[in-house]
């Protein structure tokens, strides 16, 4: 028993790879063994494949065994050798799936997502963005970047734990193949000016790389302070988001105009009303005046081209090939008239 023991406890510190190689061998070897020494209960090598499963996995069917001496002899030595040899390849497997179940748990493995959504910095905020995109798509792929030692968010995505700043760590999130990159205000730094610094500390790396390897990488921040766009120039970021001005205005307008925020609430939440949808220009519409009206006749508004919202002072002016516009409907509306696909 004593040696028994000692030699299972050296083919568990055996690699993995070792200990699946000499499986493979000991259920191939086993079958032909078989076979060999027992051609009439084993007719074929099959037959004793299919007994050497059934007895190292302990399943035993009984629907076959061995007849002879020699052949219940080498069953025996299966039963010691090749059950334990199975069970630790069995116990390797299994510590397997757990560490990487660990591993992603802590945001250790590399993201192989692609045309997904990027989110640095987990906040509450990050949290309601989340739930708003994968309510409105629920295939939509999303990998989060944050410094916590585990995942923090419940939804089904990538974590990837790291200093976002850090090439590895955006490269670890596969950003070159990325949607978008948004980046949010981190809220445990007081100062305004300070936690706006820590975000264009990492756009800058995102547009570093983007110029680094010829990709354009669509990126969205938020910040604190309007004074802080111009300190971003360098950095080509798509959109500013400012977290406490865009409040304090709405305050704003709520105070002077009841029941605003109303609208701004049903514009901005895939819950609740009407929302804003992107779509591609037909190429039947020459001016804006064309696509405002059958976007009309559909049952929704032409908004914006993306730029400008005074659409209404430009219906004459004729659509760019490449324009893209943005309307206000339902979500009926739009999965029925204007998504495509």
């Amino acid at each position: 028993m004593w040696i028994l023991q000692r030699f299972f406890k050296n083919v568990v510190k055996t690699n993995n790879f070792a200990i699946v190689f000499v499986s493979i061998l000991v259920i191939a070897g086993s079958s032909f063994t078989m076979h060999l020494l027992e051609p009439d209960t084993f007719p074929t090598v099959f037959e004793g494949l299919w007994w050497t499963m059934t007895t190292v996995t302990t399943v035993g069917y009984g629907d076959v065994s061995p007849q002879t001496v020699a052949g219940k002899s080498f069953a025996m030595f299966l039963f010691i050798f090749g059950i334990g040899l199975i069970g630790v390849l069995i116990g390797k497997v299994v510590n397997l799936f757990a560490l990487y179940s660990k591993w992603k748990g802590e945001g250790k493995l590399n993201s192989k997502k692609t045309n997904h959504f990027i989110f640095v910095g987990w906040t509450d905020k990050t949290e309601r963005a989340m739930g708003e995109i994968l309510e409105d798509n629920q295939n939509a792929q999303i990998v989060l970047i944050d410094s916590k030692k585990t995942n923090p968010c419940e939804l089904e995505i990538d974590y990837v734990q790291g200093d976002a700043s850090e090439d590895a760590v955006l490269l670890k999130a596969n950003v070159l193949e990325a949607k978008s990159v948004t980046i949010f205000s981190d809220d445990m730094i007081e100062d305004a000016s300070l936690s706006d610094g820590k975000t264009l500390l990492v756009a800058s790396s995102v547009e570093r790389l983007s110029k680094i390897h010829n990709r354009n990488i669509y990126t969205i921040v938020e910040i604190r302070k309007e004074k802080s766009i111009p300190n971003f120039s360098h950095a080509n970021v798509d959109e500013f988001v400012i977290s406490g001005e865009t409040a304090s205005r709405l305050l704003a307008k709520a105070t002077m105009y009841h029941g605003s925020t109303h609208l701004f609430r049903q514009l901005t939440s895939r819950m609740h009303g009407d929302n804003i949808y992107e779509i591609a220009a037909d190429p039947a519409w020459i001016t804006y005046r064309q696509a405002f009206h059958e976007i009309l006749d559909k049952g929704a508004t032409l908004l914006s081209n993306g730029k400008e919202l005074d659409i209404n002072r430009r219906l004459d002016e004729k659509i760019p090939s490449d324009a893209k516009l943005y309307i206000i409907c339902d979500k009926n509306t739009y999965e029925s008239k204007f998504k495509v696909g």
